[in-house]
């Protein structure tokens, strides 16, 4: 058997199925589409979910991948076995309907004992025990004898979630030699131990399951296969763990490269090694599809997986940023399946670089207090590290509470899990809360007891469409009809409302006929491509098969096609000014204003923004005819059409492009020529989260009206300094702001001579204390920086001054202590002294030996404090 490497077995699994009649299709994106069920992609099968319950047709009958896949259930065993990767490479070969079990048996043995060229006698299927129709095949078929067919109960042969699809499996496990085994002697397939490994899985989905244990045959029978590339590439090449496959050992020798750490050297660092080269591969692919780090869902899986290869890099001696120099060796290893990794590369890097030195400010901060939490608690004996202190550092510090967990298991610690995460789901409940607060779409699971057959959406060319009630829901459930004053949701066959998606409001307007009234409010389109309208009845009533005439409110159409055009513009300017790592990342198109989210690592300066609206103003001023165009996915990419990060596209896809400026795959609503835009003005940016800013702007008549306002308080703010017109107001505002320095000069200097004539009253009446001369005072109607003036004066007139002076506030002391050089040479030190004053005022005060200040609270005190000054300073004498 020939050692073929992990990519080139990539290509010859899809060209085998491709020679077979399959449609070879790109890897979907990690981010799943339309299915909240799956965080990440992960399995060959989770993006073609629709296809294989009959929802959407899918593009052929037979279909082969190579699937990019994320599992982080086992993540901490990564780097301690052989088999745990958190990202892996699934090839599969789907049918949809057209093939079963003869072909996909046959398929499979011929790819790897012709193809792939593995000898025979390793190779050992195994079947559900009840599945003759299998054994038949591998035992006529094939000619595999009776006894190498290893039957199997439903726990490992027959794959169901659930109700719904489901039957059983058909596994091919290849045999890496007694010297892998565990040496029991009745040692074979099934063995937990590492000498038989499952190479490929044949599903095949027959049955449907109702929940109650009852099967049913399904009409439609599929196949659905897969087979793990890296543990493929284990068996080719011979060795004993997917770290050794070429392309993966490739990226641990960068590592060490980096690290100087060295494979083999030892059990931990080998682990460290294997975290780091698994962590940057999943990292690298998330990023490439859309994934950015943050503290919740696919983005916290991303965050955690960087900051655990980051740690791993500081065990192996790391000090400074170095992940960002992996990522470059791990696209090189994956560009020719993975073109975007190239594209994005640039990009990439930066998410990653931020995110690490993010980590490393988090992890420096964090390490100080968990290093004395848990010697406190070790002083205590306590074993347990609390809940509360996981908690605390996770929410105030941002310290990962798996970090935690690896740290004090490191000391002995054990971790009071349930503390943890009965803090977690309180902080949990607080947001669903929060969520609540603000509204629930509780009627998107309502089941319309409808075809799949989508809405005809009409809105790119009118405004009004005649259609006919499909549906009908009000308080969450299906009715017939619907009255005035009744919260709806109407479901058309045909409309011109744009539904909510892609940032783009929906559009709002009526849906009429004959004097009955619907107002629409809101539209969203649910996963089978029915345009749900939401609002209210206000005339008349409604049933189901009506027709109607569904009319958008043009005027608000018209304003959000203003800002999606010029969120187009905007986006371009970015990328020009900013650079082409430039991404979006969110956006909101409203009646002319916008929101616009993307990837920067930097906060902009002025004179950028200044540029960037000074562009998009130049696009809007050319006039550029705006063309839209729908095209095959591959001419859109001559185009260089600017996509949607992390967005699936279809075969055809709509460009939108604006002059020779700018070209965006978008099914938004669009004008037909930026002029029509108006001005565009930016009225604010600041960032959203780690590596994500947001810009806010507006056009067209909110530009107007922003403009017409700041005219009218400028006329406002001339008619007040008494200008004559607008072009003196910086005249007359210098002018009357000179007038009041003036004027401040004048208060303060008088200030001054008061508080320093007062003082000098003060120390005409001072007490003498040996040879220094002692003296307190309230002053009324008096502020810190008076006091503080006075003790200056005080101190500075007389070298044997010691004085302490006070005032009230609002219910709050002040005091003021100096001490005269001489007093200061005798022992007789301000600061010493504010605190004995403030201490019996209930407060504390501090400075230094000539001057100090403090507060206090109970003002029935502040003359007591004042007369223990005198026992003060004789203590120090020693009078």
């Amino acid at each position: 058997m020939k050692k073929y490497g992990l990519n080139e077995l990539r290509e010859m699994f899809l060209s085998f199925f491709e020679s077979k009649g399959h449609l070879r299709l790109p890897s979907f994106s990690l981010i799943p589409q339309n299915d909240a069920s799956l965080l990440l992609i992960n399995s060959g099968m989770a993006p073609m979910k629709p296809w294989f319950t009959g929802e959407q047709e899918p593009p052929r009958r037979r279909v082969c991948t190579c699937q990019k896949c994320i599992r982080t259930g086992d993540i901490e065993n990564i780097g301690k076995t052989a088999r745990h990767g958190t990202y892996f490479e699934m090839l599969g070969n789907f049918s949809f309907g057209d093939y079963f079990k003869r072909e996909a048996i046959s398929w499979s043995w011929e790819f790897l004992t012709k193809t792939v060229g593995i000898d025979p006698e390793l190779l050992y299927p195994s079947i559900y025990e009840k599945d003759e129709e299998a054994f038949e095949i591998w035992n006529k078929d094939i000619g595999i004898p009776a006894e190498r067919v290893f039957r199997f109960g439903k726990k490992d042969n027959f794959w169901e979630h659930g109700a719904g699809p489901c039957g059983p499996c058909s596994e091919i496990y290849f045999d890496r030699g007694p010297e892998k085994g565990c040496g029991k002697p009745d040692c074979t397939v099934g063995c937990d131990c590492d000498r038989y490994i499952e190479v490929w899985n044949n599903v095949f989905t027959q049955f449907s399951n109702d929940g109650n244990g009852t099967y049913t045959e399904l009409t439609q029978k599929n196949i659905d296969t897969g087979m793990g590339l890296e543990r493929l590439a284990v068996v080719c090449q011979g060795v004993d763990s997917i770290f050794d496959v070429d392309t993966l050992m490739n990226i641990t020798n960068k590592v060490s490269a980096i690290t100087g750490a060295t494979y083999g050297q030892s059990h931990k660092t080998d682990v460290s090694l294997r975290v780091i080269t698994d962590h940057i591969r999943s990292a690298t692919m998330m990023i490439c599809d859309g994934v950015l780090p943050s503290n919740e869902g696919r983005g916290y899986v991303l965050r955690r997986l960087l900051r655990r290869a980051a740690r791993h890099g500081k065990l192996l001696g790391v000090s400074g940023t170095f992940l960002w120099e992996v990522c470059a060796t791990v696209i090189e290893e994956n560009k020719n399946a993975y073109p975007d990794l190239v594209e994005k590369q640039d990009y990439i890097t930066r998410i990653i670089k931020v995110e690490e030195e993010n980590f490393n400010r988090t992890i420096d901060g964090g390490m100080s207090i968990l290093t004395s939490l848990m010697e406190a608690h070790k002083a205590k004996g306590v074993a347990a590290f609390p809940g509360e202190d996981a908690f605390k550092l996770y929410d105030t510090y941002g310290f990962p509470v798996d970090l935690t967990l690896e740290i004090i298991e490191e000391q002995g610690f054990t971790l009071d899990r349930a503390g943890f995460d009965r803090l977690m789901q309180e902080q949990r409940t607080r947001a669903r809360t929060a969520r609540a607060a603000l509204g629930d779409l509780a009627w998107a699971g309502v089941d319309l007891g409808l075809d799949n057959t989508p809405t005809v959406f009409t809105g790119y060319d009118h405004f009004i469409e005649e259609g006919r009630i499909l549906a009908l829901v009000s308080d969450g459930e299906l009715c017939s009809s619907v009255r005035t004053g009744d919260e709806a949701i109407i479901v058309l066959d045909r409309t011109p409302f744009y539904a909510e998606m892609g940032g783009q409001a929906a559009d709002h307007g009526t849906i009429s006929s004959y004097g009955n009234m619907f107002k629409v409010t809101s539209v969203q389109k649910n996963k089978g491509g029915k345009y749900l309208h939401s609002g209210v009845m206000v005339a008349g009533e409604f049933h189901v098969e009506n027709t109607v005439t569904a009319e958008i409110d043009e005027t608000r159409r018209r304003a959000v096609m203003r800002a999606h055009s010029a969120t187009h513009l905007l986006q371009k300017a970015l990328r020009l000014v900013l650079g082409d790592h430039i991404q979006q990342a969110g956006s909101l198109v409203e009646p002319d204003k916008l929101r616009f989210d993307f990837t920067h690592f930097a906060a902009t300066t002025p004179e950028e923004l200044q540029k960037v609206e000074n562009l998009v103003n130049n696009a809007i001023l050319d006039g550029m005819p705006i063309k839209i165009e729908e095209m095959p996915i591959n001419e859109a990419k001559k185009m260089r059409a600017t996509a949607l990060f992390g967005e699936k596209y279809g075969d055809i896809v709509r460009v939108v492009s604006m002059g020779s400026f700018s070209t965006e795959l978008c099914g938004g609503t669009h004008l037909d020529n930026t002029a029509k835009a108006g001005a565009f003005n930016i009225t604010s940016e600041f960032s959203v989260a780690s590596g994500v800013r947001r810009i806010e702007a507006t056009v067209g008549q909110a530009t107007l009206e922003s403009l017409r306002q700041s005219r009218s308080m400028v006329f406002e703010l001339a008619g007040i300094l008494k200008a004559n017109n607008p072009g003196e107001l910086v005249q007359k505002l210098e002018q009357h702001l000179g007038e009041l320095r003036e004027l401040r000069r004048a208060i303060d200097a008088y200030s001054a001579k008061e508080a320093n004539g007062e003082a000098s009253r003060f120390l005409a009446g001072a007490r003498t204390v040996g040879d220094l001369k002692i003296l307190t005072a309230a002053i009324a109607d008096a502020d810190a920086d008076k006091l503080r003036q006075m003790g200056d004066f005080l101190r500075d007139k007389d070298d044997s001054v010691v004085a302490v002076l006070s005032t009230v506030n609002d219910g709050k002391i002040t005091f003021v202590a100096v001490c005269g050089p001489a007093a200061v040479a005798k022992g007789v030190k301000a600061g010493e002294l504010i605190k004995t004053v403030t201490k019996l005022c209930g407060g504390s005060g501090g400075g230094k030996p000539d001057s100090a200040m403090g507060g206090g609270k109970e003002l029935s005190k502040v003359d007591d404090a004042l007369a223990a000054v005198d026992d003060f300073v004789i203590e120090k004498l020693g009078l």
